[in-house]
């Protein structure tokens, strides 16, 4: 890929026209490369190192530039002089047991990134965001999921409606429903989340025939942050079964 490119895949449409994306800081690169050992699409990422991180010890292809290219690649203030070129993989299929979590219309990349680290602890998930959500592929999405982005299949673009053709029996975290601590919770194969401020439309809602489950809680605020509340979510499916 031209260097020229290289600059344009900070924006969206062209993470999508092109077919990559960025990736960028030493831990995210040492989790690309552990990733990478288990999945062969992985084999072909680029690395784009300053002088002071050559050599660097990967079986990438490797380029080293200059301080000044590397900030026009990178969107940290203080970039560590590495990025990588990564290509954006399709999700797996799905696997026996596996539970997901479907973000309607999330829309900040620090919760999404947050979410994807959460799945990937406990294994057996799969993320779905429905059209209009934020990309899993922002730059801050992936510096919040820490690495996570490359365990947890993702499937973006999935109509709010198409839900009820996929899966059997769904559920809906709100302010009001029974507690998620009930046995009952374990028994559903999509657990669904709704945008951070409008939630889910109602109308919507009736339409999946999703079952609202609750996080008890005191009142004293109206709400917990989305990320919080699919942390919580998460492990008590994983606790239950």
């Amino acid at each position: 890929m031209k260097f020229d490119d290289l600059k344009k895949l900070h924006q969206k449409k062209y993470r999508e026209s092109f077919g990559f994306f960025l990736l960028e800081g030493e831990h995210l690169v040492m989790e690309l490369q552990k990733a990478a050992l288990n999945n062969s699409l992985l084999k072909s990422c680029e690395l784009y190192v300053t002088h002071e991180r050559n050599p660097w010890n990967s079986s990438f292809a490797t380029h080293v530039i200059n301080s000044r290219h590397m900030m026009q690649i990178t969107e940290t203030r203080n970039p560590q002089g590495i990025v990588a070129l990564v290509p954006m993989l399709p999700p797996t299929a799905p696997k026996p047991g596996e539970r997901a979590i479907c973000l309607h219309e999330i829309q900040d990349p620090g919760n999404l990134g947050t979410v994807l680290r959460t799945l990937a602890w406990f294994g057996n998930f799969r993320c779905l965001l429905t059209p209009n959500s934020v990309d899993p592929h922002n730059s801050k999405a992936i510096r919040a999921s820490m690495g996570a982005i490359f365990h947890v299949p993702i499937e973006t673009e999935v109509p709010l409606e198409s839900l009820r053709e996929r899966f059997t029996r769904i559920a809906w975290l709100h302010t009001t429903g029974q507690s998620l601590q009930c046995e009952n919770f374990k028994n559903f194969n999509c657990y669904l989340f709704g945008n951070e401020a409008r939630g889910v439309p109602s109308d919507k809602l009736n339409k999946l025939c999703a079952v609202p489950f609750t996080i008890p809680g005191t009142e004293s605020v109206e709400s917990l942050n989305l990320a919080s509340a699919v942390n919580m979510c998460a492990y008590e499916i994983a606790r239950m079964t």
